[in-house]
């Protein structure tokens, strides 16, 4: 008898532990889809600060793709063979009511058009001029544009630029330019269109053309905080020794936006001079991209972040007796390996005649002037 009742008991035991096992498995599959989605959400990802320690390599690179994003859910994708068109053709990146949406990814065989993370990479032929213009006019968007001409490089190339700015950049829309110089007294005067407006900041200049190249990201986040915040959505900063051929315009606008760089596009990636001396916070052993400091932008929100953790880095070697390789522009690098940006430029974007790889170019949009570092750089 009582053997009867420890077996009955057993049984009993049994059939209530499976029940419970049930019960978790079930729950498990009613919240686990949940879970991709809330991970990949920015908002649920707070990033941890950018100098917890001397190297960035603690962090994990991520992806600031805007929230309902159709693409990726934190995959990388793997190319398909005999393909330059990295993703499946009718993929979209945004969802239905942004112009993104319209972008054909698959409309140039020639050319790589996204990233492995989904980000779009703009050529000529992917998108309609007049579309993107008419999406962002209606948006009432207005677009701030930084450059620095400190000491002979005013001279030398602020005037070109800013003329050619104003035939080829975001065509109509509301342009603010802001110009850092030593002199403002020998800025020249342009002929603005209606929609445009130029603000002329006095900077220090340094002796040395690698410091004022490093200390732009300082100044870059000061004018974003003062200025910039309160007059427009999007900034791009460029480098003044260059001069608009052609249409640079509302395609180009993003949450973060990043430039290749034409000298390293389609080279392998152990040509990429990114820095690899682990004394700097610019360090890195692999990267995605190679990207060029001439061009970045996106939100100001966005643009502020990395000229922030750019400076920070910067001043971090400083006080630590290292410069990284090719400074402000590998510290760039670094932040853009670690935080992916949601638009790359084409060299179309930022192109040279001394490059080699022309040929998938239908045309170059912004060209760099001719160089004179001996005489510019004394």
């Amino acid at each position: 008898m009582m053997y009867q009742h420890i077996k009955t008991g057993l049984y009993k035991m049994r059939w209530e532990t499976l029940c419970l096992l049930c019960m978790v498995m079930l729950l498990c599959l009613a919240f686990y889809p949940h879970l991709p989605n809330r991970a990949a959400d920015p908002s649920c990802n707070e990033a941890p600060p950018l100098f917890k320690t001397r190297s960035f390599e603690w962090m994990k690179p991520r992806s600031i793709l805007p929230h309902g994003t159709k693409l990726l859910q934190g995959k990388h994708i793997t190319p398909p063979k005999d393909s330059r068109c990295i993703l499946p053709s009718g993929t979209n990146l945004r969802p239905e009511e942004h112009i993104d949406y319209l972008l054909d990814l698959c409309s140039r065989k020639d050319v790589q058009t996204s990233t492995s993370w989904g980000a779009p990479i703009i050529w000529d032929g992917m998108f309609d001029p007049e579309l993107y213009d008419a999406f962002y006019t209606e948006q009432n968007v207005t677009v701030a544009l930084t450059v620095f001409a400190v000491g002979k490089y005013l001279d030398a190339y602020l005037k070109d630029f800013l003329t050619s700015a104003e035939k080829h950049f975001m065509p109509g829309l509301r342009v603010v330019y802001y110009v850092f110089t030593d002199s403002p007294e020998r800025v020249p005067e342009i002929q603005l269109g209606p929609q445009r407006s130029i603000v002329i900041m006095k900077v220090e200049k340094h002796k040395r053309w690698q410091d004022i190249s490093m200390m732009r990201m300082l100044t870059i986040s000061n004018v974003i905080e003062s200025h910039i915040r309160h007059q427009a959505q999007y900034v791009f900063c460029l480098d003044v020794d260059q001069m608009f051929l052609s249409r640079w315009g509302s395609e180009a606008l993003g949450d973060f936006v990043a430039q290749l760089h034409a000298a390293f596009y389609n080279k392998p990636e152990d040509s990429f001079t990114y820095d690899r001396n682990p004394k700097s916070m610019a360090y890195m052993y692999k990267g995605d991209h190679y990207y060029h400091a001439a061009i970045f932008g996106g939100t100001w929100e966005n643009v502020q972040r990395l000229a922030e953790s750019c400076y920070l880095g910067i001043m971090t070697d400083k006080r630590n007796e290292v410069e990284a390789l090719w400074h402000d522009e590998s510290h760039l690098n670094k932040y853009f390996w670690i935080v992916k940006p949601t638009k790359v430029l084409s060299p179309e974007y930022c192109w040279s005649t001394i490059f080699e790889g022309g040929s998938k170019l239908h045309f170059a949009r912004l060209l760099w002037a001719k160089k004179h570092y001996n005489d510019l750089r004394q």
